[in-house]
């Protein structure tokens, strides 16, 4: 059965979907080409890259923005998640990859030309909901893990109605969707679910692709997104920008601290500054501190070499890099993502500047 929030939906899911397939699109070449322009040593560059999708639609508009500016240099990027980016960048068929978890030991040794983390935003992960006549919901660690492990299966449970007294919980299946792709935004949320529950940890534990307990799988935060508002009754994770740019409600959700925190900037702020970034710039804030704080964000990073062979190449990626750090970061609150702070800016840069052409 398709909801009511389907139908008021129907015409943000369009553009989501035109979203999806014009990242795949615009990501279709893996070869970057070089002619006669303007700037960049005399040349047009193209740039591939490939990665998460948690923030493909900042970086699709910083793109774009770029590009408008700058028409000698173009970015095509593919959302294709966080695993499959990865994978990309290790085979070194694109120019720079993308990911939500930070690339770990082995896999940054398995890259002959070397890796420089570069994080670029930041944001929240969300519990988005199909619920008709429900605009706000509280959900306590216990009761989020109980529903993701198939414990909790009807909306009017008495541990949620207990916790939202008001609301009218309709006797209904909780369908849970999750990622059916290896993905980062499910590292991060899998890596707080094992943080928060010794039994999450024992028998799902975390990873870009886990077994997932109950639910359907879709493809992407944009085909959860796009299976939340087609499914009545459903639950599941994106990244915070899918769901105000497709107004879904998200879940209030207990933090640490015990307090009920809603998704928005400032909470996400509040919990990421609960975290520092190391020289290597690989944070993860699975569970952080604070009163304020949200319970689960994340850091997303672009993959670059640490060596490009086309001097060209190079700088027209680090000119885009560092407008994405700069100018770029304007875009970032109205799309949903933390702009980054300027002490974290000045460390990516700083990265930025060791990575050299051969």
């Amino acid at each position: 059965m398709i909801s009511t929030i389907s139908f008021k939906r129907k015409v943000f899911l369009a553009p989501l979907l035109a979203l999806t397939l014009g990242l795949t699109a615009c990501g279709g070449t893996q070869t970057s080409t070089t002619s006669e322009g303007e700037n960049t040593g005399g040349k047009s560059v193209s740039l591939t890259g490939a990665g998460a999708s948690f923030p493909a639609p900042l970086y699709q508009r910083w793109f774009s923005e770029y590009n408008k500016e700058n028409p000698q240099i173009k970015v095509s990027y593919q959302s294709v998640g966080s695993g499959a980016g990865v994978e990309q960048f290790t085979q070194g068929t694109v120019d720079f990859g993308a990911s939500d978890v930070a690339m770990k030991d082995e896999e940054i040794a398995a890259v002959e030309r070397g890796v420089a983390l570069l994080p670029m935003t930041a944001g929240s992960i969300v519990l988005a909901y199909n619920l008709e006549d429900v605009p706000e919901l509280k959900l306590s660690r216990q009761v989020y893990v109980d529903i993701l492990m198939g414990k909790i299966k009807k909306w009017n449970d008495p541990a949620i109605a207990s916790l939202n007294p008001d609301a009218k919980l309709p006797d209904n299946q909780i369908t849970v969707v999750h990622r059916s792709d290896g993905s980062g935004t499910t590292g991060v949320f899998t890596k707080h679910l094992s943080a928060v529950s010794p039994e999450w940890s024992e028998k799902v534990g975390s990873g870009k692709t886990v077994e997932w307990p109950t639910g359907v799988g879709a493809k992407g935060n944009e085909g959860v997104t796009a299976q939340i508002l087609q499914s009545e009754g459903s639950l599941g994770y994106i990244e915070y920008g899918y769901a105000k740019q497709q107004e879904i409600p998200t879940a209030t959700l207990e933090n640490k601290a015990g307090n009920y925190i809603a998704p928005t900037d400032e909470s996400a702020a509040d919990a990421l500054s609960a975290a520092t970034l190391p020289e290597n710039l690989r944070a993860f804030v699975t569970d952080p501190e604070g009163d304020a704080s949200y319970p689960i964000v994340t850091y997303t990073w672009i993959l670059a070499y640490q060596n490009y062979d086309d001097p060209a190449k190079l700088q027209a990626f680090k000119d885009v890099v560092n407008w994405s750090l700069t100018d770029g970061q304007a875009f970032a609150g109205e799309l949903g993502y933390i702009p980054l702070p300027a002490n974290v800016v000045e460390k990516v840069q700083s990265k930025l500047d060791t990575i050299q052409a051969k």
